[in-house]
């Protein structure tokens, strides 16, 4: 055979073989006259994707056919091809015969086909891929956006992925976490015992749920609820673990309190009907002591031990009589009164109770401060938390008591469960005494509990404030640390004139803002953050730290630009509110600094009851509370601060 019959053979196969190809290709393609820039043909592919049959096609330019209509001039792309010998469309959308949407990755190149030079356009439909990104792009915002905390681990767990909500939640970046193993959020609250079963349950390829107790970036404690999922490939094998997880620790806090005023609530009625008939069991005792006495007749032996029975009545009965007030079902008088007044007129019987090595001090606010309060118990109130203030101290110390007005709003009532919106009078009793600790602070307000030796003290006196307080429709915060005294904050309605304002918000002035930057040092990270967005909103620029060491870091790099120092007076890492404030008062005279804290400030600092001027916010407090102290501060000369 000759050899321009074998390389006839050859060419023959090879078209034969392109032939095949062309006819079973899964892409669309179109050959193009290079000259003219019509159709010569088109592939099954293409034609079903198009919906145009060949001979529609045939001698038409890729413009004029219409789903490429206005949307590729012939010429334009003859230019491009001539000068580059190749195009590239990566999403170009088209429209069938039939109208539907199609997007497609256009692909054209100039060749020699034997002595023709066509062009051939690949045309690949990439409609379901890109419903698929679509649908991965909504999944990706979705989950960035997302309230809940998402991680993904490897099978070691070792952080993959966290969406913004970890941020927020745990304050590592994810920068910080990337790498990291989970690991770096174990508080210690949870025994090896608990995660040895979590991994057991998740190497078996089972979906784990449960309630952790982490801790923050910044060392404070929060709780979650979480479900962990294995995450396989497609041969079925476990590849990573993927975690939803819901911040809870506001909820588990307002559920404790709850559960404590159920108890609280069903240990005065026990207590209200065990007083109830005890105290008829008391009077049976007193009238029958009484007719013995009346009946004459009796020996001094006998006189003696009806009279010791009549006291041991009378002591008996002043038992039940706090029992009662604890539990709300004694007699109750209301009149107005004002609270100044009030406390004013119990000051010489609180000096014959309170030692000598106990230093009182008093501080009223300008009054008159309205309530509807029943005279009998407020004293009660008064005398039972001086008391108790005074046993706090044996070695002696100082007593400030002091009054009030607070109103409250929504940011106030998110810092505790107990606060309600509106306008409220304050008694404020505080010492610097030895603290409540952790594990006794729970049960300070229950009947008959108490730390003291037997036949030191009932255990009513506070459960006695807690029934009045409650009776009169307030409540009571307390603020300790061992060591470091104790403040007990009592809130009641306010009245002005004779209208009680009990559930009406106060009617407050505008909110007052400004421009200028403010450091705000707080370790409780709620707080901070709602203090935060509520001085951005009113267009102050904020800077924070958690602590007073951590402050100072930010103070370095921002020190020209800030204003006033907003800190907490009791923070963590061995350096107070106090201390911050005189170091950085050392750097720049000028800095105006506002104190706030749920103890009194004297019982932090002394020397703050002989200071005039001192900023300072009780929590909890308001925005418009916060909002003027900040004004005031910013707004006052330089030594007022200092």
């Amino acid at each position: 055979m000759s050899n321009d019959k074998m390389i006839e053979l050859a060419l023959r196969a090879s078209e034969l073989s392109y032939r095949r190809l062309f006819e079973a290709a899964q892409d669309g393609i179109l050959i193009l006259d290079a000259a003219t820039g019509r159709v010569q043909d088109a592939n099954p592919f293409l034609i079903k994707l198009l919906g145009i049959p060949l001979d529609e096609m045939v001698g038409q330019t890729v413009g004029e056919l219409s789903p490429f209509k206005d949307l590729l001039s012939n010429q334009i792309m003859l230019q491009r091809l001539q000068k580059d010998g190749y195009i590239r469309y990566e999403d170009l959308p088209l429209e069938t015969k039939d109208g539907r949407k199609i997007a497609v990755e256009f692909v054209s190149n100039v060749y020699q086909a034997g002595d023709k030079t066509v062009i051939q356009c690949n045309i690949r439909d990439i409609t379901a891929r890109k419903k698929v990104e679509a649908a991965n792009a909504r999944l990706a915002m979705a989950v960035e956006q997302a309230a809940e905390v998402i991680v993904i681990t490897d099978t070691r767990g070792h952080i993959v992925y966290v969406n913004p909500a970890f941020e927020k939640s745990t304050g590592y970046s994810d920068t910080e976490a990337l790498g990291q193993n989970a690991r770096i959020l174990k508080s210690g609250k949870q025994d090896e015992a608990f995660y040895q079963e979590l991994w057991a349950t998740l190497e078996r390829g089972d979906r784990w749920e449960g309630h952790f107790i982490n801790r923050r970036k910044d060392a404070s404690l929060y709780e979650e609820e979480a479900t962990i999922s294995p995450v396989r490939d497609t041969a079925g094998t476990i590849v990573n673990y993927v975690a939803i997880k819901r911040d809870v620790t506001r909820e588990v806090q307002l559920e404790a309190q709850f559960r404590q005023a159920q108890k609280m609530e069903a240990i005065g009625q026990l207590a209200g009907g065990v007083a109830h008939d005890f105290n008829n069991l008391l009077a049976v005792i007193q009238v029958q002591t009484d007719l013995l006495n009346s009946g004459g007749g009796l020996s001094q032996v006998q006189s003696q031990s009806t009279k010791a029975i009549t006291m041991c009545v009378e002591r008996a009965s002043d038992l039940t009589r706090q029992l009662l007030l604890f539990s709300r079902r004694e007699a109750f008088h209301p009149g107005l009164l004002d609270l100044n007044e009030a406390i004013q007129n119990t000051i010489n019987m609180l000096k014959r109770i309170i030692r000598e090595d106990v230093e009182m001090q008093f501080k009223f606010a300008a009054g008159p401060l309205l309530l509807l309060a029943d005279a009998g118990m407020l004293n009660q109130v008064l005398l039972n938390l001086a008391v108790n203030a005074r046993d706090a101290m044996p070695n002696g110390g100082q007593l400030f008591i002091e009054t009030s007005t607070a109103d409250f709003d929504e940011l106030a009532t998110t810092q505790s469960a107990k606060v309600r919106a509106g306008s409220f009078v304050c008694l404020s009793v505080s010492d610097s005494g030895c603290g409540i600790a952790p594990a006794v602070l729970p049960h300070i307000f229950e009947p008959f509990y108490t730390t003291k030796v037997v036949g030191k003290g009932t255990g009513l006196g506070l459960a006695t404030v807690f029934g009045i307080v409650q009776q009169h429709q307030g409540w009571v915060n307390v603020y300790t640390e061992a060591g470091r005294g104790t403040t007990f904050r009592v809130y009641m309605p306010r009245s002005v004139g004779e209208a009680i304002e009990v559930y009406s918000p106060a009617v407050l002035p505008p909110v007052r803002g400004g421009t200028e930057t403010i450091l705000l040092v707080e370790d409780e990270p709620d707080l901070r953050l709602a203090v935060h967005k509520a001085l951005s909103q009113m267009g102050y620029c904020v800077l924070e730290a958690a602590s007073g060491v951590k402050a100072l870091e930010v103070w370095r790099q921002h020190q020209h630009d800030i204003h006033m120092l907003l800190t907490d007076l009791v923070m963590p890492d061995g350096l107070s509110g106090k201390d911050l404030a005189d170091c950085l008062l050392k750097e720049k005279p000028a800095l105006k600094v506002t104190y706030m804290s749920g103890y009194s400030a004297e019982v932090v600092d002394k020397d703050f009851s002989m200071q005039r001027h001192i900023h300072f916010l009780n929590k909890p407090f308001s925005i418009q509370q916060l909002a003027q102290t900040v004004r005031d501060c910013l707004e006052a000369p330089v030594s007022a601060t200092a």
